[in-house]
């Protein structure tokens, strides 16, 4: 996811004058004569003016709504407030990732809410995945750009393990202005978006446990591949659906 010395007294320009204030202001002071402007008068004929009330977030309508942006200074300020206060609170990386991971599972139960009200909304008959593969394209595509305005990057299927997927994001956005001292190398603010997917992927009916982690390449410094290991349950319904 950012004290000035008070000056001791100030000098008036009159200090350096013998005439009193009193000399300045009276109209009978030598010839010349000053008078103050007076006040506009405020006509009260017309009543108390009314003020516009903005309308309430909460009575707009969420598919009108749903193409608005978020400034992105704006967010980066508010989530850098979020990593740093909950850095305070921490005792190591992996506590911090955890609290993170933690945040983002919050934002994610709503997220996958306000996608399923639009899709019923919008779609006589809403169609809901019930294959693995399927729900992690809409979760590279539409959570993606839900979220943070743009598809993931890539998908990847390990090699070595059958339960593990990854999602590749070449430029996080959340990790643009973040900048890790040497001291927490190893730390990827990115658990917030790791959050977010396995609140998805749990409301969706395939539970897993999501990490984020940092691989940077030359091209791509800021490179991040988010996790995903699947329960046990998740491979077994997969090769009955077969």
């Amino acid at each position: 996811m950012q004290q000035y010395a008070q000056p001791h007294s100030r000098s008036s320009v009159l200090s350096g004058s013998s005439l009193s204030s009193a000399e300045h202001l009276s109209p009978t002071s030598g010839s010349a004569r000053f008078s103050l402007p007076s006040a506009p008068s405020i006509s009260t004929t017309l009543g108390t003016p009314k003020l516009a009330l903005r309308p309430n977030i909460y009575d707009r309508n969420l598919n009108k709504t749903r193409t608005a942006e978020v400034s992105a200074s704006a967010f980066a300020f508010l989530f850098s407030e979020v990593v740093q206060y909950t850095q305070k609170r921490v005792s190591g990386i992996n506590d911090l990732e955890r609290r993170l991971n933690t945040l983002g599972y919050r934002v994610g139960i709503r997220v996958l809410e306000l996608m399923v009200w639009r899709a019923e909304s919008s779609s006589k008959a809403p169609k809901r995945e019930v294959r693995f593969l399927p729900a992690l394209m809409s979760i590279h595509t539409q959570v993606w750009r839900a979220v943070f305005g743009r598809p993931a990057d890539a998908i990847e299927k390990s090699v070595e393990n059958e339960d593990e997927y990854m999602i590749i994001d070449n430029d996080p956005p959340i990790e643009r202005h973040i900048s890790v001292p040497r001291d927490l190398n190893t730390l990827s603010c990115s658990s917030y978006t790791a959050g977010v997917v396995e609140a998805v992927l749990d409301g969706l009916g395939f539970p897993a446990r999501v990490t984020a982690h940092s691989t940077p390449t030359q091209q791509h410094p800021s490179r991040t591949t988010i996790l995903i290991k699947l329960e046990k349950s998740v491979l077994e319904r997969e090769e009955v659906l077969k």
